[in-house]
């Protein structure tokens, strides 16, 4: 029998570990359906529930949470879900956000959290030396890639823009630029005519020469050009822009280079892809998200910018309530370098994974990615039909469906359908995005789980139903 409930603060410690290992074990095995959507029956079920006068026993509530509402959700953490960019998370990652929560450290400030606060200090500068960012830069861990994105832009905008010139200035994106660059750009007082969107070329990378000429046509108009955002493994294709090309460009024209490497920037820990990056290590600011390529649990994204008094100068504030919180030299206090006061230790549950299993075999889980893209691609090359658009990078890959004589509406509808039969039939999860004006599907496969079979059968699925859904069309 559980202890009854006195204060909020008050619960039995064997309670509590019961219910820690009743969620531990209710998540060690994936369901055998990638994505179970909630249908209107179970809806009305949730939606009954409501909130008791009195406590409810302990266990009983986490098991009807587990069957009742975390049951409906896309497995986002299952081998074969390949939609969007997902998100494989490790288990330690898990018990680093049971132990942050548990302890629950204020970490905006060194006074409160000097511990957690030396640790992110510690592993920004880690990953920041596998970028190869010089020691002069500075960083924080934050929710993810739109705030990091937002953060730096701010930066950006303060340091290469007076006050009174903002209405005049001028980011550059590309076509494949993540939409949460443009939404960042709009929060900190950018205006739709004031985000330039550049053509990729046939790699689906920026393309210089339409970059260099927007630059020049922006300025003879009296208009003040300030930042280019490079992507480092865009969403789509996982393609790398020309890093090394943008940073001449913005050396020649007093630029701000800010790398979006939310997704892509992890293959930084790689001896083996690295390479890849080349000219990451010249940017002015970076974004990464450690809930993608780096297997945590979501909310872990990281900021990092080349030179940390940027950061100081954009968001440091003296309040005279925050006075005795003021630090000495090797402190942090993080809210004086981000946007939130109020912040949890974000970067806890990274540091957790990397002392357990070690920085080579978090390498290996990222190299294993591409091998797994590849795997697909291969499988694609043995059945009639299929038309790579996107060839396997960075562990995506897209490809179509199609028939001698379709239209291009018939081959954009029959690609949906089989994203659709993919939802349905559950064993993986493959949806469209668009390309070159064409639907296509995508796989973007990084669960170190995934194997070479799960990747070859997904593809044999889906030859089905793209083989059923052209039976429909040439009727």
């Amino acid at each position: 029998m559980e202890a009854e409930i006195k204060t909020p603060t008050q619960v039995n410690l064997n309670d509590l570990e019961a219910a820690a290992l009743q969620v531990l074990r209710s998540r060690a095995t994936p369901q055998p359906q990638v994505v179970r959507m909630a249908d209107d029956a179970a809806l009305a079920i949730l939606r009954a529930i409501g909130i008791p006068r009195k406590g409810r026993p302990l266990t009983e509530v986490i098991q009807e949470m587990v069957e009742k509402v975390y049951y409906h959700r896309a497995q986002a953490d299952h081998p074969r879900f390949f939609a969007f960019v997902p998100g494989p998370c490790s288990p330690l990652s898990a018990i680093g956000d049971l132990l942050t929560a548990t302890y629950n450290p204020h970490a905006g400030n060194w006074l409160e959290s000097s511990g957690p606060s030396c640790i992110e200090q510690q592993l920004i500068r880690w990953l920041a030396d596998n970028l190869g960012l010089p020691q002069s830069c500075g960083g924080l861990f934050v929710s993810g890639g739109s705030m990091a994105n937002l953060t730096a832009l701010a930066v950006a905008r303060d340091q290469k823009l007076q006050a009174h010139e903002r209405s005049k200035g001028v980011a550059y994106v590309s076509e494949q630029t993540h939409s949460s660059v443009a939404k960042g750009l709009k929060i900190i007082g950018f205006l739709p005519d004031q985000i330039r969107r550049i053509k990729c070329d046939s790699k689906f990378q920026l393309d210089m020469d339409d970059l260099k000429a927007a630059v020049a046509e922006d300025k003879m108009a009296g208009r003040l050009p300030f930042a280019v955002i490079a992507s480092a493994g865009t969403t789509n294709t996982g393609s790398i822009d020309p890093l090394v090309n943008i940073r001449s460009l913005c050396d020649q024209e007093n630029l701000w280079m800010h790398v979006d490497g939310a997704y892509g920037a992890s293959i930084a820990l790689s001896s083996r892809y690295r390479y890849m990056l080349r000219g990451i290590e010249t940017a002015d600011s970076v974004s990464w998200d450690g809930h993608k390529w780096l297997f945590q649990t979501y909310g872990c994204g990281m900021v990092m910018v080349r030179d940390k008094t940027h950061l100081t100068a954009s968001f440091h504030t003296r309040p005279e309530y925050l006075r005795d919180t003021e630090t000495d030299e090797g402190q942090i206090n993080f809210w004086d370098i981000g946007v939130e006061l109020t912040r949890p230790a974000r970067g806890l549950k990274l540091w957790l994974t990397l002392q357990v299993v070690g920085a080579d075999a978090m390498a290996a889980g990222i190299e294993h990615g591409f091998q797994l893209a590849r795997w697909a691609q291969d499988e694609l090359k043995q059945h009639p039909g299929w038309e790579v658009i996107s060839s396997a990078q960075l562990a995506i890959v897209n490809f179509r469906y199609v028939s001698p004589g379709w239209s291009d509406s018939q081959i954009d509808t029959v690609n949906k359908k089989i994203a659709q039969r993919s939802l349905q039939d559950g064993y993986a999860t493959v949806l469209t995005t668009v390309l070159n004006g064409q639907t296509v599907l995508r796989v973007c496969a990084i669960h170190p789980d995934a194997t070479e079979d799960d990747m070859r059968q997904t593809i044999c699925k889906l030859t089905e139903f793209a083989v059923s859904e052209s039976a429909l069309v040439n009727e």
